[in-house]
């Protein structure tokens, strides 16, 4: 089986899967207590916190253990927020951040304070100038990831600290993705990361925040806890989570090289191997394992079925995987390709075989989802100036493939008018403009959902 969603969630490590065994054993008691089962407990607790302090790169006492990377979002950015209500209630993020960071966003904005959402480039990097322009003298916060999840674009995070610093603003750096290939430069404030990204236990999240970072921590604390987590967890996960963000970070370097080279590869050979594929994301700045396309004419769930009957995990970010109508908001922050979304994301140690054989399955799986949604053959005759497509009730990608289907049909000049009232028309239909070298002429109002006007200049 090829695994090749290590972006979700990575492989148990096999550190971490002898440290978790090994704990059970002196890790179950309450490390509070000052009996001897109490006091075993609590050095496990202790050595995490300092072996993690050390793989972040801050003191020991700035680490708080979570529930979940999820859950040290929250925790850190409400308790930012609060330890700050002073100075205002205005929080900058990216548009590309996880979704937890921005249904935090979203919970303030409902709450009564105000949030500036920074744009990025279509290789999904945000400006320093952006976060620069954004700051007022009511922020509170910012919010920036160091890489991101879907497209592997790595962030200008130490640039950005340095203008949020100069500005007297903390910092939030969501870690999630990078974390396990090193420590995060740069004057930050706070720090979120999950375990289970790099080869950790489900259910461990780290929270760092500095000393000096006013912070207020948010909901029911339990007696005798930091306040900022309850702090005492599941101790075996804990250990086992630290013990594999070790492993991996020694492993790093030499890892990097190996997936670069392979997700390299990936990139280059695709779009040659598939008609009509966009590959997203920054070509440099990025990390080692992530390499994401989409494809024109593709159902992305039905492409992630074809693929895993061929022995393949991979992901999707695409409208079509997300049982709703709208497009990732990372693609759309990026203004790229949504449809046919695929994300391949390298396990450390997988084997270059299997990414050959990938390449040899990937054009085969795409051709047979193409041929049952009826994907477009070219077309010569000219019918009239303008024509109308009616998508509406269809979801992606046909909209996009009604379109191709007919602009040969429309003499240069002319126009195609495509009436849909799928959301992710909206990024598909100029995305697919851009590729294919026709004009976008924008949007209208229609009678039921909208009309997407395009020109055909070849």
């Amino acid at each position: 089986m090829g695994y090749f969603d290590a972006a979700s969630v990575a492989p148990l490590h096999p550190v971490a899967r002898q440290a978790l065994v090994a704990s059970l054993e002196e890790g179950w008691a309450d490390p509070g207590r000052v009996y001897r089962e109490g006091r075993r407990a609590r050095v496990l607790v202790d050595a995490a916190r300092e072996a993690a302090a050390e793989a972040v790169g801050c003191r020991a006492d700035e680490v708080v253990f979570t529930a979940s990377g999820t859950d040290a979002v929250y925790r850190g950015i409400a308790g930012a927020l609060a330890g700050r209500r002073r100075t205002g209630r205005h929080l900058i993020v990216s548009g590309v951040e996880h979704s937890s960071v921005l249904h935090s966003a979203e919970a303030w904005e409902a709450d009564g304070g105000s949030v500036s959402r920074v744009s990025v480039d279509r290789g999904g990097a945000v400006s320093v100038g952006g976060y620069g322009d954004a700051l007022r003298a009511d922020t509170a916060l910012a919010c920036l990831q160091s890489a991101n999840h879907e497209v592997g674009t790595v962030q200008p995070v130490a640039e950005v600290a340095e203008v949020c610093r100069a500005a007297g603003v903390p910092l939030l750096v969501d870690a999630a993705q990078s974390l396990g290939w090193g420590p995060v430069g740069g004057g930050w404030s706070l720090l979120t990361a999950s375990a289970r990204k790099w080869g950790g236990p489900a259910g461990v999240g780290l929270l760092v925040v500095r000393k000096g970072v006013r912070f207020q921590p948010q909901g029911p604390r339990e007696e005798g806890r930091s306040g900022r987590s309850a702090d005492f967890g599941n101790i075996p996960a804990i250990v086992a989570a630290v013990a594999a963000l070790r492993a991996v970070q020694a492993e790093a370097d030499a890892e990097a090289v190996r997936l670069r080279e392979l997700t390299e590869r990936v990139r280059a050979r695709v779009p040659g191997l598939v008609p009509d594929v966009e590959v997203v994301g920054d070509p440099v700045r990025r990390l080692p394992g992530i390499v994401t396309f989409s494809c024109l004419y593709v159902d992305g769930e039905a492409l992630l079925h074809e693929l895993d009957r061929e022995g393949f995990a991979v992901s999707s970010g695409s409208s079509c995987t997300s049982g709703t109508l709208e497009p990732s908001h990372v693609l759309r922050a990026m203004g790229v390709l949504s449809e046919g979304n695929v994300r391949v994301s390298l396990p450390p140690g997988v084997a270059e075989a299997d990414v050959e054989r990938f390449l040899d399955v990937l054009p085969g799986a795409v051709a047979r989802v193409r041929e049952k949604l009826g994907a477009p053959a070219p077309a010569t005759s000219v019918r009239a100036a303008e024509l109308v497509v009616d998508s509406l009730g269809k979801r992606c990608p046909i909209p996009v493939i009604e379109l191709a289907k007919v602009i040969g049909d429309v003499p240069v000049g002319g126009t195609v008018r495509v009436l849909s009232d799928d959301e992710a028309a909206r990024l598909d239909i100029p995305a697919w403009c851009e590729m294919r070298g026709q004009e976008y002429l924008g949007e209208e109002a229609a009678a039921a959902g909208t009309a997407y006007l395009v020109r055909r200049v070849s």
